[in-house]
């Protein structure tokens, strides 16, 4: 599917390519004649088509992701990996540090989600929309963190700290970091 959505990329930026930096001079060189030139009908289908493919990709990416994200839980996995945000656990001692264990993921939500929010932003109250993404991106990178823990053989993960960034859109970057430790 990436592949198909590289090809289609590569069709919409060529046929763009094409139509600015082609199509648009020769239009004002010859804008007498109204026939379109077999080229620069085949660039425009390229962009059209490129987008076409492209957003076709990803509807069909969302919908197997969609069946895939129901499985996993919206809450963090059960495991023998303790999460703490403070230095201590109490009772027990820190006996080894073994590093910095981190989780991290990207999230946007689809634009009919975005414009329902941006509506929900005008006339006020809670922009559900983003939580639930927000949500979502903190399970994951809180997963991968845990996931990252285990593989180092930790049994807490300590210090616990979560940071988020905007990438570009309604798209936003979660980082949670923690540093892994034994415990006696």
């Amino acid at each position: 599917m990436k592949a198909i959505r590289q090809i289609g990329s590569l069709a919409f930026v060529l046929g763009l390519f094409v139509v600015v930096f082609a199509g648009v001079p020769w239009h004002v060189l010859v804008e007498d004649d109204p026939v379109v030139p077999w080229w620069l009908r085949i660039a425009v289908f390229c962009l059209l088509g490129g987008i076409l493919v492209v957003l076709l990709t990803l509807a069909l990416e969302q919908k197997t992701s969609r069946g895939q994200a129901e499985v996993l839980p919206s809450t963090v996995s059960e495991t023998a990996v303790l999460l703490l945000n403070s230095t201590e656990v109490p009772g027990r001692k820190v006996t080894e540090i073994l590093g910095l264990a981190q989780g991290h993921t990207v999230f946007a939500i689809w634009l009919g989600k975005d414009l329902s929010a941006i509506a929900r932003l005008i006339l006020g109250g809670e922009l559900t929309e983003y939580t639930e993404m927000m949500g979502m991106a903190r399970s994951a990178a809180t997963n991968r963190m845990i996931a990252q823990a285990e593989h180092m053989g930790a049994d807490a993960i300590i210090n616990v700290r979560y940071m988020t960034t905007s990438v570009v859109g309604s798209a936003a970057e979660l980082l949670v970091y923690g540093t892994a430790v034994k415990l006696s």
